[in-house]
């Protein structure tokens, strides 16, 4: 098969991207497969270009390049087809619309992947007949505001199939939005195997990864760390992360720092690329998120031999721990249960080496030969069958693309309205 990604920009670093790589690298091994990038803002891919894999670009915006794109008069009107509800709107223009309008009429591909909600809609509007059209979901449903729920519930509609990362999130899709014919399926995110040694259990050291963001609640794991220390102050935590240009949620975790005297017991170690080495320097993993659409962070320590102590948030963690057997998963917001999992685990050398390998055979599962024969049967399967050939028939396909346009104008007038109002003020 001729697979197709398209991609925000290939040239950044996210989990999008490094997951998309993964994905693209396996494929590449029995498929052609290639990568098409919107933007491209330096000359190499900053995770690195996948082995096998063709890397192309719509939107050139390095500077200096003869091939600049950033002057184009259009590039400075807003995009039309990319939906303003996606958070990434503001960097789509009216040459996007168009750059990626031309690439997918004249795609020759068996399977187009999109990979964000904005790039999904581009597929259903502007993809050509006969080629099957698959929108990923990196985040979740609940994750999305209303005008975006809006603008994809009639969108979506026209894809052929849509992936969510957890089965929480595919019901989600399958019982909030009207997709007749859509199938929805759930496929993890795969993380390679590690090129370094799986922790051996016997460091002191608890460790967390992630950025410093309000959702991700190290505040949470800064007071239940104190609880820690109190019993246990022989051990020690090191979160890894950068948070936004402010620093906001950085200083604040400082303060918090400070005022609970754990200055030798908590380092914010600012960012690791690669963090992979990092995870076997401690004995047990740490996530005490609010929310986690997967839950990356709990697969990579696993696949390095570390139980993980994960709140039980929506939607990741439940789907990727068994509770007690390769890591322990505790209420939301609870510091107290936080610091007494931690501890059950730190008290007991025989436990907590044992789910740390039973959390090393789990995470083979994840394994990205595994994810990808996931995706290939998918694709496979819809490719017999046939791009668009699901029973909703011409008048279904073209009622959606009426609701969809009116949807589109009505949006439209609405967004004309609020600018002439902040025009006027």
């Amino acid at each position: 098969m001729h697979i197709s990604f398209l991609l925000h920009n290939a040239y950044g670093i996210g989990g999008t991207i490094r997951t998309t790589f993964n994905l693209a690298q396996t494929l590449a091994e029995r498929h052609d497969v290639e990568i098409v990038s919107v933007f491209r803002h330096r000359d190499q891919p900053s995770l690195g270009a996948p082995p096998g894999v063709t890397l192309k670009h719509l939107v050139d915006l390095r500077k200096g390049s003869p091939t600049n794109d950033a002057a184009d008069p259009e590039h400075a009107l807003p995009a039309k087809v990319f939906p303003r509800g996606d958070g990434r709107h503001r960097q789509y223009s009216r040459l996007t619309d168009v750059r990626i309008g031309d690439h997918l009429k004249g795609l020759e591909a068996d399977v187009v992947v999109g990979t964000r909600p904005g790039i999904n809609v581009h597929l259903t509007r502007q993809t050509r007949r006969g080629v099957v059209r698959v929108g990923q979901e990196h985040l979740t449903l609940d994750n999305h505001g209303y005008r975006l729920r809006r603008e994809i519930s009639h969108r979506y509609a026209l894809l052929d199939a849509l992936t969510t990362v957890t089965e929480a999130d595919a019901r989600s899709y399958r019982t909030r939005l009207k997709l007749p014919g859509v199938r929805v399926d759930a496929i993890p995110n795969s993380v390679p195997v590690p090129s370094v040694p799986p922790a051996d259990g016997s460091s002191k050291w608890v460790v967390a990864a992630g950025r410093l963001t309000r959702v991700k609640r190290y505040d949470l794991l800064v007071d239940a760390f104190a609880k820690v220390v109190a019993a246990r102050p022989d051990w020690r935590l090191r979160i890894y992360g950068t948070g936004d240009a402010t620093g906001n949620e950085k200083n604040a975790l400082h303060a918090r720092i400070a005022e609970l005297g754990l200055h030798n017991h908590v380092f914010l170690m600012g960012a690791a690329n690669p963090i992979e080495p990092e995870w076997p320097k401690g004995s047990i993993a740490a996530v005490t998120s609010d929310r986690e659409s997967f839950g990356m962070t709990i697969v990579e320590a696993m696949r390095c031999g570390l139980p993980v102590v994960a709140t039980d948030c929506p939607h990741g963690p439940g789907e990727i721990i068994s509770d007690g057997m390769d890591g322990l998963l505790v209420p939301v917001g609870d510091p107290d249960a936080v610091g007494d999992a931690l501890l059950g685990l730190i008290e007991d050398d025989a436990r907590r080496r044992a789910m740390g390998r039973a959390a090393l055979d789990a995470s083979t599962r994840f394994d990205p030969v595994r994810i990808a024969e996931r995706h290939e049967a998918l694709f496979r399967e819809l490719v017999e069958k046939g791009a668009n050939s699901r029973s909703r028939g011409a008048l279904r396909t073209g009622l959606h693309k009426t609701r969809g346009a009116v949807l589109d104008g009505a949006y439209g007038l609405r967004y004309k309205a609020a600018d002439a109002i902040r025009k006027g003020k």
